[in-house]
């Protein structure tokens, strides 16, 4: 990392030899999400630029839906100077007992995060059919 001189109020005013700051590993950002509804399942698309599946964490515990991606630069030779670092991504989603957590799926590919969350049973839709007596 570079090293700079930067001017910093010090008792003698003086400047003070400093670093410049590095990206913080506990820093996330929200991924942008949309999410669809059909009568069988909802489906989150998380937009997730640089992950990899060896990148990603997706869990669910005690009814909530984590997210966390923490992308590895990748070049295509030693890095000299670099200024473009991808995020570290993190959220989070309560579940209802709507959704059956036992059959949630995910895909990724090319930077989206798909994940299906199916419907539980009891809440799917279902036509009630009518008998004639």
């Amino acid at each position: 990392m570079a090293e700079k001189t930067v001017a910093a109020p010090t008792a003698a005013n003086q400047p003070t030899r400093s670093r410049e700051a590095t990206r913080a590993e506990d820093r996330y950002v929200a991924p942008a999400v949309d999410i669809y509804e059909t009568p069988e399942e909802l489906v989150l698309l998380a937009d997730l630029p640089g992950v990899g599946k060896e990148d990603l964490e997706v869990r669910v515990e005690e009814d909530v839906l984590t997210i966390r991606a923490t992308p590895k630069p990748s070049s295509p030779g030693e890095v000299v100077w670099r200024e473009f670092e991808l995020p570290n991504f993190f959220r989070q989603f309560e579940l209802s007992e709507v959704i059956d957590q036992e059959k949630i799926s995910a895909d990724l590919k090319h930077g989206v995060l798909t994940l299906h969350l199916p419907k539980a049973e009891k809440a799917r839709p279902r036509k009630i059919e009518v008998k004639i007596s």
